[in-house]
């Protein structure tokens, strides 16, 4: 038996992972109005073959003004959910991997540009553009097109997308949520009080910034499966000075711990162009262990986790439960594969592949179905 800890099994809520290793999630910006298209179906269906315990689709738009770029996922009607629905079915034809799925809203950081295009913001004036929303109008950056402040009863509807994504998504069969509260999108903008300026029950002290958060966390806990876990991405920090902290991050995991969240998966930034972001190998895993020494449930770390010794000391030393793979997954997807032969553990491998495994790593490796 290998001795490797992060190749030990853990059950977040009721869910159970056969290791510590999960696909974050990644967007794809290559959605066609929302739905999925072939590219999904290998992107996803590669991943699903890794041997990682989990598998978390990319961040998923609740509504269309709500996407990053016009290239993004959304799961808001009958016709992106039967696109979501088609792809799951094809890559759970071939892997039993359990897949989350993150939903989110951009808020002023939607309408813009897919990456390898540039990026930038597209004004409403474009075709693939659109007016934005968030808690104030304040825009990401000087001299783009400031977004409308929601009114309170705006706030009511997006919560209410929030929960009808859920609920399609328990449809599809989905084994777990995680709802996009970090990097600078829209409930993020409501935590950090560089982008909240409002001043209503929604603005102001960090109660007021968490209350439209944890309403939504509150609200699609509520409409999910009960046996199924809802978990929260959050930024520990915006590294800018007088944004959002660590000290805040660790009150809203406690604040998410109450209403019943399964886990907490602690990412940074994306918030404010200013951010001065001490990059690194493992340069947030600090934070997930401010948050880990703060609550009882599962979390997760992110961010520059490529070695295998590097993974396997994240989980070791207590810093985090789980790592999440993102970029490195996209580099080598059978990096959970290659670690279990380094550290003589054990991972589900498609019956398929089974000639690609030198001689003396044939018994690391249980296969799935073929």
């Amino acid at each position: 038996m290998t001795s490797s800890q992060l190749f030990e099994p853990l059950n977040v809520g009721s869910l159970a992972l056969a290791n510590r290793i999960v696909i974050a999630p990644m967007c794809q910006y290559s959605a066609v109005d929302g739905c999925t298209t072939d590219w999904h179906t290998i992107h996803l269906g590669q991943l699903a073959l890794s041997g990682a315990a989990l598998l978390t689709i990319e961040a998923t738009a609740v509504v269309p003004e709500g996407r990053i770029t016009y290239g993004d996922l959304g799961l808001w009607d009958d016709k992106t959910e039967a696109a979501l629905g088609a792809t799951l079915a094809s890559v759970r034809r071939w892997s039993n991997m359990p897949v989350a799925i993150q939903i989110a809203h951009a808020g002023r950081k939607a309408s813009t540009e897919v990456p390898w295009k540039g990026g930038h913001q597209l004004p409403p004036s474009d075709p693939n553009g659109w007016q934005t929303e968030a808690p104030s109008a304040l825009p990401f950056a000087a001299g783009e097109n400031a977004p409308v402040q929601l009114s309170q009863q705006r706030m009511g509807e997006i919560r209410d997308a929030f929960v009808a994504a859920a609920r399609r998504a328990d449809r599809l069969g989905i084994d777990a949520v995680q709802i996009h509260g970090a990097h600078g999108y829209l409930l993020h903008q409501f935590l950090s009080p560089l982008s909240n300026r409002r001043d209503d029950d929604y603005g102001g002290s960090l109660e007021n910034r968490m209350r439209f958060p944890l309403e939504v966390f509150r609200a699609v806990r509520a409409a999910f499966s009960s046996d199924k876990p809802v978990t929260m991405r959050v930024s520990g920090a915006d590294w800018v000075a007088g944004g959002w902290d660590i000290e805040q991050s660790v009150q809203f995991a406690r604040e998410l711990e109450a209403l019943g969240c399964a886990g907490i998966h602690v990412s940074s930034g994306g918030l404010d162009p200013r951010q001065q972001i001490p990059v690194g190998p493992s340069y947030q895993v600090p934070l997930a262990r401010a948050v880990k020494a703060a609550v009882g449930i599962p979390v997760i770390a992110v961010g520059l986790i490529t070695d295998f010794e590097q993974a396997e000391a994240i989980i070791g030393t207590g810093d985090a439960d789980l790592v999440a793979l993102a970029r490195t997954m996209l580099y080598n997807p059978r990096w959970p594969w290659h670690a279990a032969a380094y550290f003589g553990a054990r991972v589900e491998a498609p019956a398929q592949y089974l000639r690609s495994q030198p001689r003396q790593y044939k018994h690391l490796f249980d296969y799935e179905r073929g």
